[in-house]
């Protein structure tokens, strides 16, 4: 048996996609292979393989120990994004941004969530030989679509009338998931309903908190604002709406995204280079405001359109499913376990020996 220690501090902050990614992962290998694989939480025993999911400077520090074993790092997100997402003083966001650098050359191996982030990794000097994909995923245990008098009732209870329009987004609340043209949306379609599930997960540091705070206080009529509820709550949303809209500008493989496909509902999404090879083929993109807002009136207008997209979602619920994903978790950490942990990294110091 293959022990594997999984450090992580992500759920210990609501409503951020991190947390729900390693959530579905202990799941998923505690419910496909306990007999190949020993998971242990925050253990700083001798292991195989310290999975590290979150860049705490205790596991940093936890990362020059030679019982850590091979040291896998799980890349959520690099300097840029976190500019995107926080505000801090240049200072801070200077340090930071090399913390973040060293914890990925810290390790033995990556694993990212979108493969259009290898590049970007090299550019900081990782080698991308020692770089790996795999997508993210969602079980449909939890997130699953729902029949259609199921669906009513839904509806019934989360006060939705039978025959509204109902635009669904999810995530912080921050300038980064373009909060403020889902608000500009919903100001131009006073005939739709609007819901926003998600808050400020990192309170003031927030990027665009002064204004969004205002927003989310005084939304108009026809947007509700949820705040951070749990997970298995969420699954009732995505049934009720008859389209997902994720208008970020910055994303790396976002959950919500996939928990919409799981149940069903179409998908909206900017058009991001990001979302290459990976969402791009299932979900309607759209490059700025006006052009989702002609997209969203084409979508509420056109049944066969919807049915088309639906359609799609089901094709993305399957390529990122559970089941097909626990296969290439199993190969990846038996592969791993039978590797040495190296020495170091340097600039591409493989390809330079």
């Amino acid at each position: 048996m293959i022990k594997i220690h999984m450090f992580s501090s992500a759920t210990k902050v609501a409503g951020q996609g991190v947390g729900s990614v390693y959530t579905e992962l202990i799941s998923l290998l505690r419910r496909y292979f306990p007999q190949d694989f020993d998971i242990r939480i925050n253990d700083y025993g001798r292991s195989d393989i310290s999975h590290y999911h979150t860049i705490d400077p205790q596991f940093y520090a936890s990362s020059f120990s030679p019982r850590r074993g091979r040291k896998i790092g799980y890349v959520h997100f690099l300097p840029d994004t976190l500019e995107s997402s926080l505000t801090l003083p240049k200072v801070a966001q200077g340090v930071l941004n090399k913390y973040v650098i060293a914890f990925y050359k810290r390790m033995d191996q990556i694993v990212v969530v979108n493969p259009n982030f290898i590049p970007r990794l090299a550019d900081y000097g990782i080698n991308p030989e020692h770089v790996t994909y795999i997508p993210n995923f969602v079980s449909q245990r939890t997130f699953h679509e729902d029949d259609a008098d199921t669906r009513a009732a839904i509806r019934a209870r989360l006060g939705i009338q039978p025959d509204d329009f109902v635009i669904f987004g999810a995530g912080q609340v921050q300038e980064r998931k373009g909060v403020d043209d889902f608000l500009t949306l919903a100001r131009r379609h006073r005939e739709f309903k609007f819901i926003w599930a998600g808050g400020f997960s990192f309170g003031k540091i927030t990027n665009g908190y002064g204004h969004l705070k205002d927003a989310v206080a005084h939304p108009p009529a026809n947007v509700t604002f949820t705040g951070i509820i749990p997970r298995p709550t969420m699954v009732d949303y995505y049934n009720a709406a008859d389209l997902f809209l994720l208008p970020s500008f910055e994303e790396l493989f976002p959950m919500a995204v996939l928990e919409a496909f799981a149940t069903g509902t179409p998908v909206m999404v900017r058009d991001l280079a990001l979302y290459d090879g990976i969402i791009r083929p299932y979900a309607m993109l759209a490059p700025d405001v006006d052009a989702m807002d002609r997209q969203l009136q084409q979508v509420a207008d056109t049944p066969a359109l919807w049915h088309h997209y639906q359609d799609l979602s089901h094709a993305a619920a399957q390529e990122y499913s559970e089941e097909r994903l626990a296969g290439v978790w199993h190969e990846f950490y038996t592969a791993q376990a039978r590797l040495a942990p190296r020495r170091g990294w340097g600039r591409h110091r493989d390809q330079q020996r």
